[in-house]
């Protein structure tokens, strides 16, 4: 009888003592989907191959910088984009230079490019005017060396507003299909269509 009143007692102080939270569990928000591996994703190409193709995006991207800068017409952020813009293509202009490669012929477009985006650096214009004039030469060139480097898988998407510069038109580059006018800002946002796409 004192064993089960002793095994009593040690439960009951247990039982006092030391208390340890009650188990909660917690539900994985994917609980009941398959857990499947991450559906790779098409890798981006470009004929200008392994070394080529990455300096071609950061290309890309820094003029999707200076783009949104130029749609939110934010002058500073568009010095800024540009000038990371004309280190990226000045980068690009390293490797399609070199006698070696069959890329010569985008030397033209790049050293536009960097001119540009130099002048677009250097103008002082709290509206963007100025700097949109440049811009416009930047996306036309961007889009001749999209093109004859025969980019894949990018989801890029050429775009045109016919009423920009007093209805003679102009063209940019995106990767959203929803128009997003850098040309007008939010004068006319939307005012666009989707020409092309590289995707």
């Amino acid at each position: 009888m004192r064993i089960v009143y002793l095994v009593l007692a040690v439960c009951l102080l247990a039982s006092c003592g030391d208390e340890t939270p009650p188990v909660t569990h917690h539900h994985d928000i994917n609980e009941g989907k398959t857990k499947d591996a991450k559906t790779p994703t098409t890798p981006i190409t470009s004929n200008l191959g392994e070394v080529g193709t990455p300096k071609l995006m950061g290309v890309i991207n820094r003029y999707y910088d200076l783009k949104n800068a130029m749609v939110a017409t934010n002058a500073t952020d568009a010095r800024d984009a540009a000038q990371h813009l004309t280190l990226a293509a000045d980068s690009l202009l390293t490797v399609v230079s070199d006698a070696a490669t069959s890329h010569t012929g985008l030397k033209p477009y790049l050293d536009t490019i960097i001119r540009k985006t130099i002048l677009i650096a250097a103008v002082t214009d709290a509206t963007c005017e100025k700097q949109r004039v440049f811009f416009e030469a930047v996306s036309n060139n961007l889009y001749r060396i999209l093109k004859e480097t025969d980019i894949k898988n990018a989801g890029v998407y050429h775009e045109f507003c016919p009423m920009a510069f007093n209805d003679k038109g102009a063209f940019w580059l995106s990767n959203d299909p929803d128009i997003k006018n850098p040309y007008f800002g939010k004068k006319m946002l939307e005012c666009g269509e989707v020409i092309d796409s590289m995707k």
